[in-house]
């Protein structure tokens, strides 16, 4: 298809556009020639030229011609520069040829013949009145017209600028100054989407090289695509990861402690969490990772039925194969045993915090109540450090929050009182009162729950000191005048002396071999615990129990450091044979009973190292317990065991965004590589950008440790 137009010029300076078959009229005065199509922009009235004719009755050439003007839509494009202004044009583009009409500079130009088209292209007119474009911020933009505005819009970021004869180009300058986009886009004056080579092979066997420009977009969403299509590749690289963890830990000689939770998705049915299926589900897990016979503690919630299933373990994997027969192997959850207790002592108390509860309960219901209560706030000129949160009733630790949140607030509750008459729950002066005495006594459980919540640092040495503290203050609460307060000691001391009367044996020697309590620290929680002196022979009568039961574990220990010892022919190579006969004589003449008493010994007698908050227990051992190296292996051991199930928790807590609603259909074992890949990957590169102990590293030092031990 062809466009055919003529172009003359009147006495009184006006363009109309003509149907002719031969160009005779004189262009225009600026020499520019301006492309409408047939209707557009014409006078109101004005009738749209009829198409030139040819012979026989076609139009001429295959031809549409089209008129132009000055008045009505602006033009749409400038096709041809004309110097003498005597002659006639009539140009013709050939659209089938090329794939838009493009104008003297090589620029396309759109044609578009749509009325009520919102936005459009607009190449620069040289035309009556029309400058021409000069300045250099339009090479890097391009002129649009919006909703019937002109708009200069970025070719890097597309945004629409101002333009026009009076908004000058200073302020599209500036934006390319400072266009984000731009600086990602180009470096050096070249964009950094170069192109390169690609080799690509054709149907025929034949290869071809190509270019191509890298897309970071592209390449992001194909890898998308490639994750959802290759589910075998995400397994299989998961499977590899997990040997090469199983192969660190079958090497690694130290004792594993593990915490363990239940779950069960919402699309599956309810999964009979039984005795038999949690211990054969856990034994299946130690077995796989070569840990069965390395266990040293599984720390669980407190229920009837992981009691049984820790019974069940123990069996199936054997009393002899475990520390101390297995009497060390089951560790209760110590959080899970503080929301024990503190749930208790609220209920005695939950009547006195109603009025408290309703107040941020009314005064968080909507967005303007919010609103009203931030301006009463700053009318009593209360600053708002921390938004109103509304507790969850079976959840102390949020109570607490809610508790401690309200009571800055209470002038801002009082003048609520004055101006809202619907607000009718203000607490009286008693209850703010007993609000305070409440939140002074949650916030011990509160820190120390968040203290034994940490996955970062050691918890099993602070574990009995802290417990004996909340047995401390209960003892204080229990002989306060308020009935309620006393009543909620005495419920909270009830459920302690259930589960922490007897202090499991391996907290107690993580209390002892940390060298900053030893015996001393010991005495002091027994004499607490029990309300004794601690000079008194049932006191010290404790303490040595609880010494010979580490005593014993060290024994253990010995045995085991034997069943590892290096192959004879090694030691022949490597040392020599006077060394050899001098250890048989030191063996025979210092029994190992005696040699490891003696450690124990030389440990408690040592000085005690000076107290103080940040103490790094582990690199203690690592340096100063090479004089106890049968100790230092025990320590290592004890001080790895969790005293919460926070950990495996918070993985389950995860597992949530996995598997929702509208992806409940992934296997266990898709699921199991999912969580376990992404954890892997993040902590990997975590570690390496931030220098933070990941999996994969804890990994390694354990087995750099356990080769330096064995030197």
């Amino acid at each position: 298809m062809e466009l055919q137009l003529a172009t003359i010029e009147t006495e009184d300076g006006d363009q109309h556009g003509t149907p002719t078959p031969s160009p005779s009229p004189t262009p225009s005065l600026d020499g520019a020639l301006r492309l409408r199509a047939p209707g557009k922009g014409l006078v109101p009235g004005q009738r749209p030229a009829p198409p030139a004719l040819g012979s026989n009755g076609q139009n001429r050439g295959g031809c549409t011609p089209v008129t132009s003007g000055t008045r009505g839509r602006p033009p749409l494009s400038a096709a041809a520069k004309h110097k003498n202004k005597n002659k006639a044009v009539t140009t013709c583009v050939t659209v089938d040829e090329i794939s838009a009409p493009m104008n003297v500079d090589g620029g396309h130009v759109i044609i578009s013949d749509d009325e009520d088209e919102q936005e459009e292209d607009v190449v620069a007119v040289n035309g009556a009145g029309k400058r021409k474009k000069t300045s250099n911020v339009w090479l890097e933009m391009k002129e649009v017209k919006v909703k019937g505005e002109y708009k200069a819009r970025c070719n890097y970021c597309h945004k629409d600028l101002t333009t026009g004869p009076k908004a000058g180009t200073k302020h599209l300058a500036d934006h390319l100054k400072v266009c984000t986009l731009k600086k990602l886009k180009t470096k050096g004056g070249k964009t950094m989407s170069q192109s390169s080579l690609m080799m690509n092979a054709k149907e025929d066997g034949n290869v071809s090289v190509e270019s191509y420009t890298f897309d970071q977009e592209v390449a992001r969403r194909e890898l998308g695509n490639m994750l959802v299509l290759h589910e075998k590749d995400i397994v299989e690289n998961f499977k590899k990861e997990t040997k090469k963890a199983i192969d660190y830990m079958t090497k690694n000689q130290s004792r594993v402690a593990i915490t363990t939770d239940m779950w069960t998705a919402d699309s599956t049915k309810k999964a009979p969490h039984t005795a038999n299926v949690i211990c054969q589900e856990l034994y299946d897990s130690l077995l796989e990772w070569n840990i069965d016979e390395k266990l040293m503690t599984v720390t669980v919630d407190n229920c009837t039925t992981n009691d049984k299933a820790i019974e069940m373990i123990v069996g199936k994997i054997g009393k002899k194969k475990l520390t101390l027969e297995g009497t060390l192997v089951h560790m209760h959850c110590c959080a899970h045993i503080l929301n024990l207790i503190v749930k208790d002592g609220l209920d005695v108390m939950k009547s006195a915090i109603v009025n408290i509860r309703e107040s941020v309960a009314y005064w968080t219901a909507t967005g303007k109540r919010i609103e009203k209560f931030e301006e009463m706030a700053k009318f009593k000129k209360v600053k708002i450090t921390r938004k109103l949160i509304l507790d969850c009733k079976t959840r102390w630790n949020s109570t607490f929050q809610m508790l401690e949140i309200a009571l800055p607030y209470r002038a801002v509750f009082e003048r609520a009182k004055q101006t809202d008459k619907q607000y009718e729950y203000l607490p009286t002066d008693t209850e703010w009162e007993f609000a305070a005495d409440v939140v002074d006594k949650l916030k011990l459980f509160y820190e120390i729950t968040t203290l034994f919540s940490g996955t970062k640092y050691v918890t099993a040495n602070i574990y009995f000191p802290k417990i004996c503290e909340i047995k401390m203050k209960m003892r204080q609460w229990g002989t306060s005048t308020n009935p309620i307060i006393k009543n909620m000691a005495e419920e909270m001391a009830t459920k302690f002396d259930k589960y922490w009367m007897d202090i499991q044996g391996l907290m107690g020697m993580a209390t002892l071999l940390d060298p900053r309590y030893k015996r001393h620290m010991l005495t002091a929680c027994f004499a607490m615990l029990h309300g004794i002196e601690p000079a008194s022979y049932e006191c010290i009568e404790l303490v040595d129990d609880l010494v010979a039961r580490l005593h014993a574990l060290l024994e253990e220990y010995e045995v085991e450091k034997n069943e590892y010892k290096p192959c004879e022919e090694f030691i022949s190579s490597k040392t020599p044979a006077i060394m050899n006969v001098f250890n048989d004589i030191v063996a025979k003449q210092s029994p190992a009973a005696a040699r490891l008493q003696g450690e124990i010994e030389m440990y408690l007698s040592d000085a005690l190292v000076p107290y103080t908050e940040k103490f790094d227990v582990l690199d203690w051992w690592k340096v100063a317990g090479t004089r106890y190296p049968t100790l230092r292996k025990v320590a290592r051991d004890v001080f790895a065991i969790p005293v919460t199930t926070v950990a495996s928790e918070s993985a389950f807590s995860t597992s949530g965004k996995i598997l929702s609603e509208h992806r409940s259909r992934l296997t266990p074992d898709m699921l199991e590589a999912l969580m376990c890949s992404q954890d892997w990957l993040r902590n990997k590169y975590k570690d390496s950008i931030k220098g933070d102990a990941s999996f994969w590293t804890c990994l390694q030092d354990i087995q750099e440790e356990m080769e330096e031990l064995a030197i």
